[in-house]
Parts: C-alpha cells; structure tokens; sequence
C-alpha cells in the first residue's frame, strides 16, 4: 500500500473511531500482523475498509479486535489478540493494543471510558485525540499529515497545542501528541 492510500486507511479509521467515542462505546483496531484467535464465526468474507467504513463500524462494535492487513483489507473481526504487555491503568482492551503495537503495526483504540482515541506504533501511545472535542472530526486530515511526519522524527506537544517543527505552530484542539521530550524542548528554546 503506498503512502496515499494508507493515509486514506488512517483516515477512515480515525472518522469511524470518532463516531463509536461519541456514542460512548470501545473499539480495537490493528494494521498489520498479529497473534490473535476469533471469538465469533468469521462469516463476513474480507472487503477493503476504505469502501466501506459503515460495515467496518458494525464490525467494530463486536467484543474483540478488528484486524487490517497492510493492503487495507479486512482480516479478522470479534477476535482476542494474544497480550504479551500490560498498558499500565487502563484494562484489558489497552493491554492487547499495546501487545499489537509491534514493529509497523498500527493501532488504533477507542476507550469507552473516557471517549478518547489512542494511537499507538512501536510499542508506544504516539497521539490521543479526545473524540468529545467540538469539530474534533474536521481536524482528520490534519492528524493524519502529523502521523507521517511521525516517522521522520515530529513529535511534540503543549497541553492541547500540536507543535509541527516544518510547520511552525499549529493548533488542533483535543489532540495530543506524545514523544521527544528533548527535540520539544529544543524547538522551544529556538522559539525564545
């Protein structure tokens, strides 16, 4: 899958993880290869997300993880992924999608305690984004441009305030990014 069209995957999984945070409800999403075993009979053969995020919904709302492959099909629904790490203070769910969150894997977690999305890659929470933010759902394509500059080495964040070095200042209420302390620190200082 190329860079667009995973962006595009990034995209409708953020949207469809919004609207389950608003209704208060859980979901688990992996993109990538993991260790898992289904809790409910596989009978919905697998289609490409993007095409249809309406059945992607439904199927998320099942007890269990939803797992993509990288080319963005449908995998597995209603399945238990093998935790091998616990996500200290929060539950089971959390546990799991820090266990998926190996190598390129990503995860995507809606909690239904506190209605916030956490994404996660490479073992770590890499952005939250708190799915009761006003609007928060036209700042989409905006966190999805900040997720690949992820990997070339942007990470910051103040209170609410994404910082985007290549950018300048940005705001994107309700979202938080987390990583380099130091490269933050160092780009503040520059600001002074």
């Amino acid at each position: 899958m190329d860079l667009k069209d995973f962006k595009k995957l990034e995209e409708t999984l953020i949207q469809v993880g919004l609207r389950i945070a608003k209704r208060g409800e859980g979901a688990l999403f992996v993109v990538g290869e993991v260790e898992y075993k289904p809790l409910v009979k596989q009978s919905v053969p697998p289609f490409k997300v993007v095409e249809n995020p309406k059945l992607l919904e439904t199927l998320a709302l099942m007890d269990g993880a939803v797992i993509i492959n990288k080319e963005g099909f449908l995998e597995a629904y209603g399945v238990m992924i093998k935790s091998t790490s616990v996500f200290k203070n929060y539950g089971t769910r959390h546990s799991a999608a820090i266990s998926a969150a190996k190598d390129d894997n990503f995860v995507l977690i809606i909690s239904e305690e506190d209605r916030k999305l956490r994404i996660l890659q490479k073992g770590k929470m890499i952005m939250q984004i708190d799915g009761l933010q006003k609007d928060v759902e036209k700042s989409v394509d905006k966190m999805v441009g900040v997720l690949a500059s992820v990997g070339a080495g942007t990470i910051g964040v103040i209170g609410t305030s994404l910082l985007l070095p290549g950018l300048g200042l940005a705001f994107i209420p309700g979202v938080v990014l987390f990583g380099s302390a130091y490269y933050l620190s160092k780009i503040m200082h520059k600001r002074r």
